[in-house]
């Protein structure tokens, strides 16, 4: 027990530049104790005590401002940075060295009593606000970006953004080390829509031999110029 403790308290050191030491950690960090609440009501509901599991959850949820269903499970060093607004339900399954900030939903989208869901392999980073839902499988040493919403599987090594979710495969393998860039995210949209523009260039070029300006904009490093046009 105490060397679980011990390594809870490293992984929020390890992964909150604004933790100082592991008292402060220890009193101040409600993720933590949401999940250290969590270790207990998760064996009280495997031992057929589903109602105090579920009343001290609920307790948790009140003081913390977490819900983690007592049925859920979590591995090794999971760390909430915040937490305030996290949902995680009945057969989520967690794998070690993962991370959520505050405003994710790892939710359900079935009424039957059965796997509903999501599964988030090791090393996975999931940014605020995220939602996650359904029976579906994240592959470890991912990164879903912030208020993305996920409702299909990934691979390993992804990138998920948007509404709904893209995957953008990683060109290289990730380490051990957590990515929290979840804020860095690629604009698969404007990436295409930019393509887009210039294929129609190319054509105007091919039938008329010159070309005239597009009636489709682009941005220009992200930052959008013109007169008044609807998005």
């Amino acid at each position: 027990m105490f060397k679980i403790i011990r390594e809870d308290i490293q992984s929020v050191l390890d992964r909150d530049p604004a933790a100082r030491n592991a008292f402060e950690v220890m009193l101040c960090y409600p993720g933590l104790h949401a999940v250290w609440t969590h270790r207990v009501t998760h064996k009280l509901w495997k031992s057929n005590f589903k109602l105090l599991a579920r009343w001290l959850s609920q307790t948790a949820r009140s003081l913390t401002g977490i819900e983690i269903h007592p049925g859920a499970t979590i591995g090794h060093n999971f760390f909430i940075d915040h937490g305030m607004g996290v949902v995680i339900g009945e057969t989520a399954e967690i794998g070690d060295n993962v991370t959520l900030y505050h405003g994710v939903t790892l939710g359900g989208t079935s009424l039957q009593k059965a796997k509903r869901h999501p599964t988030i392999e090791d090393h996975v980073v999931i940014g605020a606000g995220a939602k996650v839902l359904g029976a579906i499988t994240i592959g470890a040493h991912s990164r879903i970006g912030a208020n993305a919403v996920v409702v299909k599987p990934s691979p390993p090594n992804s990138v998920i953004i948007g509404v709904p979710g893209q995957v953008v495969l990683r060109s290289h393998d990730q380490d051990n080390k957590p990515d929290l860039e979840h804020g860095l995210l690629p604009d698969t949209i404007g990436e295409t829509l930019s393509a887009l523009v210039a294929h129609v260039e190319k054509l105007e070029k091919r039938l008329d031999g010159h070309t005239v300006s597009p009636a489709l904009h682009v941005s220009d490093h992200g930052v959008w110029h013109g007169g008044d046009f609807a998005i």
